[in-house]
């Protein structure tokens, strides 16, 4: 009897914690993006990134993700539900909203981004003043790449670029699509969440992803062979937008807003971009067990893709003057900066 008693105290006691803690919460904000919850980025970096706002707050933020656009909406529109306020907080690509970040763009750009996500991210964080015009209507957490697009074939590998010509070809972005073009080949835009159907039905001949999306898309069941620059290298990459709604990061208490600083911007590059360089590994390696090949380009074949890629950077430049932006000078100090951290 007296055991029982025990037991139903305990209980109620449990109960009792429970509801304090849920009714500690004074702020609850959602935060959406357009892949699973199994994939390395929710499951590594979102999840995580939640969770320690949550502790670090003792339980007076609670934040709800919404994985796979459960929260409404399509990728494209991201953005615009983060400024709008349907969203509080959201991780999206900043080439699905093209022409709105005009200055972030040159990081994506071949020449710039070397195939290290720490070192560009990094590189951002350098040069973020350069791009902050970019972000004004929103609050900024960070703003990162991943390690950079490989191409991704349905019918085998190339030998050089020569090879790519009349393909149609998935491009994240307005960048990937002129580099697309420069190959001679046909960009297709679309977001990676459209890409296993695009490839399974011959929508496109192939893919620029990083390795991370190939294990929660499928797509070495999809693909035959995935092809990189000469150590390694890739053709680009994509810019990542983690962000928080204006508005309402400013209705926070200070202290509140302290503890989202303190996990914002180069408080958590170093680890984000060491994240997106390491997810690749499993990718790679399911693309080899498939008996695809994870083809790496001789030097000659990767220095004819990097000319065309300057004539790429070339195009950026000059339309990033006509906005009015210094593209020669920030071309340079990306550059500078992403070299200085690949070091």
């Amino acid at each position: 009897m007296k055991l029982n008693i025990v037991k139903t105290a305990i209980a109620a006691a449990a109960l009792l914690s429970t509801s304090v803690v849920a009714q500690a919460a004074e702020v609850t904000l959602t935060m959406s993006h357009f892949l699973s919850p199994k994939a390395p980025p929710h499951a590594k970096f979102l999840e995580p990134w939640a969770r320690k706002i949550e502790a670090e707050s003792n339980g007076r933020i609670k934040i709800e993700i919404f994985p796979s656009m459960t929260l409404g909406g399509k990728p494209p529109e991201l953005y615009r539900q983060l400024r709008d306020g349907a969203a509080d907080i959201v991780w999206t690509l900043t080439g699905y909203t093209p022409g709105v970040f005009p200055r972030a763009e040159v990081f994506e750009l071949p020449g710039v981004h070397g195939g290290s996500a720490k070192a560009t991210t990094l590189a951002i964080q350098d040069n973020f003043g350069l791009v902050a015009d970019d972000f004004k209507d929103i609050k900024p957490l960070l703003v990162h790449v991943h390690a950079g697009q490989a191409i991704h074939l349905v019918n085998g590998c190339i030998d050089g670029v020569q090879d790519l010509k009349g393909m149609k070809l998935r491009t994240p972005s307005r960048t990937g699509g002129w580099m697309i073009s420069a190959w001679g080949a046909e960009p297709v835009g679309m977001p990676v969440p459209a890409l296993p159907q695009a490839l399974s039905k011959g929508v496109v001949d192939g893919a620029l992803i990083p390795f991370e999306i190939v294990p929660p898309f499928k797509v070495h069941e999809l693909t035959k062979c995935s092809v990189v620059g000469a150590n390694g290298s890739r053709f680009g990459t994509s810019v990542f937008l983690f962000a928080m709604n204006k508005d309402r990061y400013e209705s926070l208490p200070a202290d509140l807003k302290a503890i989202i600083d303190a996990n914002s911007g180069m408080a958590i590059a170093e680890q984000a971009g060491t994240l997106w360089d390491e997810i690749e590994a499993p990718g790679q390696m399911l693309q080899k067990k498939t008996g695809s090949p994870v083809k790496e380009l001789d030097q000659a074949a990767t220095d004819a893709f990097a000319k065309l890629g300057g004539a790429v950077t070339a195009k950026w430049v000059e339309e990033a003057g006509k906005v009015g932006i210094d593209a020669n000078a920030l071309v340079k100090a990306a550059k500078a900066s992403v070299a200085s951290h690949s070091n």
